[in-house]
């Protein structure tokens, strides 16, 4: 049995329990584009919930949808938890939050977002959000830029970088011109490349061989971070200098990675579903952006990669990884 399935069926048994003893179950859906969860990321929720007095198969259940990386399913599972009638939905990626926010007007939703959920038009505005949805977000406005000053600190002499983005995903099109502008100062020139299947994945590496591209940068996606051992075994096959939006890609294997810590968001997550459940509007809760940025850089990768990290880059991370 697959460890969501037997999740499910502890939930469903919880909320039956209540029902026998006369309660009022509190359900809570769990919307998300991942084919599961990433290292640690359930425990930190569920360590928020804890925060707020809700602790799952005590007081509350949780029905989990997840969409297997593909977009696509994603409206049809939302509409699923709405016919559910749950009291909060949690998103825990921005295409799961863009298909809650089309399934509902009503029940509330607290997503999670890499990117700035503003620009993105899932909320009006980072202090007073409005509607049904507030949420985490781990957007940093100088993250993309701030990769491409770490790419070229490290390989000065490359001309042409790669951004590979999910096409599903609308950090594509926020992300990209921030990117490209750094990119202009150091007259590099820059290669916008898209995957959202894993052939799509090889066949962009092959792009980047044929177009001679010296390094590369993965945006923040579901679907990445679900094959992110992958990725990295494509940048190190085809002996790509590579930069990641989390932490867990370096644990895999990764040369380098910058960007908020996710585990974080988790747990602000389940703080904030709690606060709702326990009658907050979500209008009233502002937007919790992240405020932990880390740089971790792969020494056993780059040597691997025959590259030699330069004094001022390894003082600069907040870990190493030998």
């Amino acid at each position: 049995m697959k460890r969501r399935d037997f999740i499910t069926i502890v939930a469903s048994a919880t909320a039956w329990v209540a029902t026998v003893r006369g309660e009022e179950p509190r359900v809570v859906g769990s919307l998300s584009a991942f084919s599961g969860w990433m290292p640690g990321s359930l425990a930190a929720f569920y360590q928020g919930l804890k925060e707020t007095g809700f602790v799952e198969g005590r007081n509350i259940s949780i029905e989990f949808l997840w969409a297997d990386g593909h977009y696509d399913r994603l409206p049809a599972l939302a509409a699923k938890l709405v016919g559910r009638n749950v009291s909060v939905i949690w998103a825990s990626d921005v295409p799961s939050a863009f298909a809650a926010k089309a399934a509902t007007k009503t029940i509330p939703i607290v997503f999670m977002s890499g990117v700035d959920p503003v620009k993105l038009g899932l909320v009006e505005s980072f202090s007073r959000p409005n509607g049904n949805l507030t949420g985490m977000t781990g957007y940093i406005s100088v993250a993309g830029p701030k990769r491409v000053d770490l790419l070229h600190e490290l390989l000065p002499a490359v001309n042409t970088i790669a951004v590979l983005g999910n096409p599903g995903n609308p950090n594509v099109r926020t992300d990209g011109p921030d990117i490209q502008a750094t990119a202009d100062a150091l007259k590099q020139r820059v290669e916008m490349l898209t995957a959202s299947t894993e052939s799509d994945l090889e066949a962009a590496f092959a792009i980047m061989v044929q177009h001679q591209v010296g390094a590369l940068i993965v945006l923040p996606d579901p679907f990445f971070i679900s094959r992110r051992d992958k990725l990295v075994e494509l940048a190190a096959r085809h002996t790509m200098p590579a930069i990641y939006p989390f932490r867990m890609f370096t644990d895999a294997g990764g040369l380098m990675s910058y960007g908020s810590t996710v585990l974080d968001q988790n747990q602000q997550a389940g703080n904030y579903v709690g606060k709702i459940l326990k009658g907050a509007k979500p209008a009233d809760l502002p937007i919790q952006q992240s405020t932990k940025v880390e740089l971790v850089i792969n020494l056993k990768t780059a040597k691997a990669l025959g590259l030699s990290v330069p004094v001022e880059l390894l003082a600069l991370a907040d870990e190493l990884i030998e």
